[in-house]
């Protein structure tokens, strides 16, 4: 039967592993767990062990392989195969040789044996292992694992039963023997290392891989392939990650260029280390060129004052123009500063493409997650899906750092019943290492996101069950933050804009800045919390460019919500200052362009809040902008005692205490005032305990009774809420 290849996902590569959807399985006449003979063009065949696909395969004709078995039979995605179904035995006995850089300490065979069980092997094939035990090297943590030989002949499938021997001579000595090309290695990056990134990987593979494959579309088409990619994006997306997979999967020559290798202090030595690299890519064609960090060897020329960055710009301008006589050769730039970049790279004829790596959404997170967990003993507490939605603002790289640091964890907590003085480690104590929900948390609270390291970020952990009474305030902002983040269908369907910004006003200690931080997590959105003086600074220009740089972090890092505390700071009415610098007219001026510019703002949400709505800048409350208005206004008694019973219900209360009471006694009290009423009555309850009990009694014993609770009340009454009786009331907003 030909079936078409595509990628394997959902599934653990490197197993030796087939999907196949039922129907064409059925006219196979093969079922689960069958062997099947997979060949490609040029001689290519691999024997992979079927597994059934989900429904979205069913009726297309699709066979689901791993890059591994893609080598082996030759082909690559998209392609057509030809599966045959095929009888393999058990293999009595087989010989497999390791890297010579590959430490063997102990016996391993039992280590390999697990690792290989239920897969097809033959003779001269070359295997990617993830054994970890008992091998030890730098670098990757997989190492090829060459079979030697098999008990019987052909091809066969490991069991439990069979018997595993290490072969005296490493790897490197076989090839040597059987010669380079009959031990390829698997490859170490394929597409299924790749994560959340479907959209931006099709792109890249239209862009790269379809004219180096077929570059005869292009000529029926009349026109010329593209020369040259630009990925752009924060760092640790996965830019090198996909420039290096494409690379593998196409068995393409591959150069790399970094700046430091570039530049040098001689005239034209620069350039011609530069030539060099494009002749060899010549000679090697189809080829890659793999500029890591474009921006550092070609920045703006009118920018530097170096003449060496000039003349290399220049050199780079040149040898692109002239790919069109040098056959299949395509450019791949990355850079997370993609303005720094010279402006004449960028255009067509250079770098063609420009396609952003983002930061992952939800599914992406959860995909790299699972990527990077493949091999990892996870406990079954561990839930990934909990820990992707709790990761806003984490690119791939912070996940992987995730994962390590989770591994990390576990090692640190068996350690003390490690015995590090023996040769080696019994199976047991080794089987016994398992990576728990602990670790994982206790992991991601030492990682800050990387795309977001720049701006004052946070994961809040308030949700509407901690926020008391502001029912009215919290409808509308569930209705203008968190509905079009949910139901972007029914905007889209009456052709509803999402609001821009909401304006939380009233007085100080009623909870805006706490509804805020609810409605950003309950969005599941980043949270860029910005503090108004934190923006301005003493140079001409800067405090503008920090306004800029929050909203760029903001749209790289969608959906986010833009937090302003005390947003009166920074955008007060302007015309009304006595500064010779206008920085705070400049500020809201450049506030004003980010919220309603041309640069439109895709799934970001700005939240400001201000105890002073008069003295805000007229032109940023009207429609377009901060588009809503909401009313954060004192409690009334029924919402006093929800906030009373939030806050004492991880408490021990007395018998006694009343709530009602203590809500109707309460009155004028906002909710900061209930909660330092809370921390007040806790407080005497613990200083009784240590003073007049002189700490005889158990701390089991504590409670807090109606009489912290009045004592709390007549302290809070004689702070905040007696000031505030006296000043008016906050002015309200048109």
């Amino acid at each position: 039967m030909k079936l078409t290849v595509k990628q394997l996902k959902d599934r653990d590569p490197g197993r030796g592993t087939a999907v196949i959807d039922r129907t064409a399985l059925a006219d196979l006449g093969v079922s689960s767990g069958d062997f099947v003979a997979i060949e490609g063009r040029e001689d290519g065949r691999a024997v992979a062990q079927v597994w059934p696909s989900d429904e979205r395969d069913a009726g297309h004709g699709i066979v689901r392989i791993d890059g591994e078995l893609r080598q082996a039979a030759g082909v690559s995605i998209d392609g057509r195969v030809t599966v045959t179904p095929t009888d393999v035995a058990d293999a009595r006995r087989i010989e497999v040789a390791v890297p010579e850089s590959v430490q063997v300490r102990g016996n391993i065979a039992s280590r390999v044996r697990d690792h290989l069980a239920e897969r097809a092997v033959t003779a001269g094939q070359t295997v990617g292992s993830s054994v970890g035990i008992g091998l030890q090297s730098h670098g990757s943590s997989r190492h090829p694992i060459y079979v030697v030989d098999t008990h019987p002949e052909g091809t066969v499938v490991v069991t439990g039963e069979t018997t595993v021997d290490i072969a005296d001579r490493s790897l490197e000595d076989v090839q040597d023997e059987a010669g380079p090309s009959e031990t390829d290695a698997p490859p170490s990056v394929t597409y299924e290392d790749i994560g959340g990134l479907d959209e931006e990987l099709d792109r890249v593979r239209e862009t790269i891989e379809l004219p180096m494959r077929h570059p005869e579309l292009f000529q029926q088409l009349g026109i010329d392939p593209p020369k040259g990619v630009l990925l752009h994006g924060p760092p640790g997306t996965g830019k090198t990650l996909i420039s290096k997979a494409v690379a593998t999967e196409i068995d393409a020559h591959f150069q790399t260029i970094s700046g430091p290798e570039i530049m040098s202090k001689y005239y034209g030595e620069s350039e011609e280390r530069l030539r060099e690299v494009f002749d060899e890519s010549e000679e090697n064609e189809p080829t890659i060129v793999f500029i890591d960090e474009l921006d550092s060897i070609a920045p703006k020329r009118e920018e530097v004052s170096g003449d060496v960055e000039r003349r290399v710009v220049a050199q780079l301008l040149s040898l692109m123009d002239g790919l069109g006589d040098r056959g299949q050769i395509t450019v791949i730039g990355t850079t997370n500063r993609i303005d720094a970049i010279d402006p004449a790279l960028r255009r067509p004829g250079r770098f063609d493409r420009e396609i952003e790596i983002g930061v992952p959404d939800r599914d992406g997170r959860e995909e790299i997650l699972a990527i990077h967990t493949r091999r990892m003993p996870l406990s079954d507490d561990v839930d990934l899906g909990r820990y992707a939605e709790n990761t806003q603002g984490f690119v791939g790289a912070d996940l992987e750092s995730l994962a390590k640091e989770s591994a990390m964890g576990a090692l640190r907590r068996v350690r003390p019943n490690l015995d590090l003085g023996e040769d080696e480690l019994t199976p047991g104590t080794l089987d016994s290492i398992s990576v728990t929900d602990d670790d994982v948390r206790t992991a991601l609270q030492g990682i800050e996101p990387s795309a977001m390291r720049e701006v004052v970020v946070e994961t809040p952990e308030v949700s509407w069950a901690d926020v008391g009474g502001l029912e009215e305030a919290k409808a509308r902002l569930q209705e203008t933050i968190q509905w079009p983040m949910e139901h972007a269908a029914a905007y889209d369907r009456v052709a509803l804009e999402p609001a821009k910004g909401v304006l939380l006003y009233g007085p100080p200690g009623t909870g805006k800045t706490l509804l805020a931080k609810a409605v950003a997590n309950e969005a599941q959105s980043n949270f860029i919390s910005i503090k108004g003086p934190e923006l301005f600074d003493k140079y001409v220009g800067e405090s503008e460019k920090g306004v800029r740089e929050v909203f760029a972090k903001a749209r790289e890092n969608a959906p986010a919500v833009v937090f302003f505390d005390e947003i009166d700071a920074i955008a007060t009415e302007r015309g009304e200052g006595a500064s010779d610098t206008n920085v705070g007219e400049r500020v809201v001026s450049q506030l004003l362009t980010e919220l309603d510019g041309l640069e439109t703002l895709e799934d970001v949400v700005v939240i400001a809040t201000t105890n002073r709505p008069d003295l805000l800048d007229d032109a940023l409350l009207r429609p377009g902008r901060l588009d809503h208005h909401v009313s954060v206004s004192a409690p009334d008694e029924a919402a006093r005692r929800e906030i009373f019973e939030i806050h004492t219900r991880d408490r021990p209360l007395a018998d006694d205490v009343d709530l009602d009471e203590l809500a109707s006694r309460t009155a004028e009290f906002v909710g900061a005032d209930v909660d330092g009423v809370c921390r007040e009555a806790a407080t005497i309850a613990v200083r009784e305990h240590v003073e007049g009990a002189l700490g005889t009694e158990a701390v089991e014993d504590i409670e807090l009774t109606m009489d912290h609770f009045e004592a709390a009340i007549d302290t809070v009454a004689e702070g905040g809420v007696e000031g505030r009786r006296t000043e008016d009331a906050a002015p309200e907003v048109d």
